[in-house]
């Protein structure tokens, strides 16, 4: 039979190991802190990964797989160079026109 001091030794060698593991895992959750730019990267990589391993069981092959990742990446760059030359330019006539207005509007220019 133990007594009432031998429970209350072992309650708290109980309190203090269980205080020392949740110091262990805190230190070790601080120590491999992950940065969100670098966890965000790593996604879209393995992403990128999972659709060239289905593109190549699809077609037979990764070769194939990376013909059509070609044609997919030629088809939306021609496409999305006119959009943003058409950005470009509607952003050089806006730059002008503030800048022209400015210089034309004699309550803008400052006293």
């Amino acid at each position: 039979m133990t007594s009432y001091s031998d429970r209350d030794a072992i309650r708290d060698e109980r309190a203090d190991l269980r205080d020392a593991y949740q110091r262990g895992r805190d230190d070790a959750r601080s120590a491999r802190r992950r940065h969100p730019f670098l966890m965000t990267l790593t996604i879209l990589i393995a992403a990128v990964g999972l659709v060239v391993l289905a593109l190549a069981a699809v077609n037979g092959s990764f070769g194939s797989a990376g013909a059509v990742m070609d044609r997919g990446l030629a088809t939306a760059a021609d496409k999305a160079e006119p959009a943003a030359r058409n950005a470009a330019d509607q952003a050089s006539q806006a730059v002008r026109s503030a800048t022209t207005q400015d210089r034309t509007d004699p309550a803008a220019t400052p006293r």
